[in-house]
């Protein structure tokens, strides 16, 4: 792939997406007490095409039927991505009250501009046992992540990622951008932000290093081989012991991407998952990533025969990109992340790796 990362190597590198956090976290959390929950939210004033494409044997989602690009509405407002499992989706109603008071949505009325329907689809990971089962995110949750949705936002142990576990270490947010080079889509850029909660394991018991390092190389992300005496701290680590995980996230470019388009970006995307996570799309996972197209890069189409669509290289290079920015941001997250409730940090266990 001939690119370089963006500018802030994030989503937000999509010219009009804005991310938010809110959780909440006790310091004093455990398996089972205190607070350890929260949501992130992916704002897209004005609206952007959208697919999905959900390959976990247990998925827990909102209005992902309303993505398929057989279906009328082209466009959400915003993607939800919270812990609580199914609880948590009722986040979602405090985006769409945030996005309402804004005039975001559907306009359905011409005569009151106020009259609209905000389209939030989202998605959970199962974090109830991190923290005390009953506390979960509420739409006061998502209407607060909404409200501090912005181009900068952080990383690891916030929002969605509170909560998370990746395999037997703390997961959390990662997010990854590429600006891709010479080719059809040259200038059009690519990114990803994931919530890594997955069931199977994040790194190579035989190195420490993440299995999500493969197509970069270590140095790509300052990591280097763990030695002996962290290999088997990490190694003896109990397995997650939980029949439900999920890894969720969005990937999105500024190409002029249809909702077919879209759907082909999301699967490709799950590409990346998989190279960073073993096994991936389990029975145990909920595996979902949303992918959103703004269009506001302008690629120039190279003329194909009528049999194919004019896009073409143009969707066959973002996807490629998609694949290698959820890989990337698998990776940020386990590096970004930081303990919660005992659950060991891949930072503090492979403290010496990073050059």
């Amino acid at each position: 792939m001939n690119g370089r990362a963006g500018q802030r190597n994030s989503i937000t590198d999509i010219p009009g997406l804005l991310v938010g956090h809110h959780h909440r976290l006790d310091p004093d959390a455990t398996l089972g007490s205190g607070a350890a929950t929260g949501c992130t939210v992916v704002r897209a004033p004005g609206g952007a095409i959208a697919a999905v494409d959900v390959r976990g044997g247990g998925p827990g989602t909102r209005e992902t039927d309303l993505l398929d690009p057989a279906n009328t509405v082209r466009q959400v407002n915003s993607i939800l991505l919270t812990g609580g499992s199914a609880y948590g989706l009722a986040a979602a109603d405090g985006v769409m009250r945030w996005l309402e008071e804004h005039g975001e949505g559907i306009p359905m009325d011409p005569t009151d501009a106020s009259r609209v329907v905000p389209i939030v689809p989202g998605a959970v990971i199962f974090d109830l046992p991190v923290g005390e089962w009953d506390i979960r995110p509420t739409a006061e949750f998502g209407y607060l992540a909404a409200a501090a949705a912005a181009v900068e936002f952080e990383r690891g142990t916030v929002g969605a990622g509170v909560g998370a576990r990746a395999g037997s270490i703390k997961g959390g947010v990662g997010t990854a951008s590429v600006v891709l080079g010479d080719g059809a889509a040259a200038g059009v850029t690519v990114a990803a932000l994931i919530v890594a909660n997955p069931v199977g394991s994040v790194f190579d018991p035989r190195t420490g290093l993440p299995w999500g390092v493969g197509t970069d190389g270590p140095e790509y992300f300052g990591l280097r081989p763990a030695d002996p005496e962290q290999l088997a701290r990490a190694n003896a680590l109990a397995v997650k012991g939980t029949v439900l995980n999920t890894t969720i996230g969005v990937v999105a470019t500024d190409a002029p991407l249809d909702p077919a388009g879209c759907r082909r970006m999301a699967t490709t995307a799950h590409d990346g998952l998989a190279r960073a996570i073993r096994p991936a799309h389990s029975p145990l996972d909920g595996d979902t990533l949303f992918a959103l197209a703004t269009g506001t890069a302008q690629p120039t189409n190279v003329p194909l025969v009528p049999a194919f669509p004019q896009d073409l290289l143009v969707l066959d290079e973002v996807c490629t990109a998609a694949a290698v920015c959820v890989e990337r941001a698998i990776v940020d997250a386990v590096l970004a992340a930081r303990s919660v409730a005992g659950i060991p940090a891949y930072a503090d266990l492979f403290a010496a790796a990073g050059e």
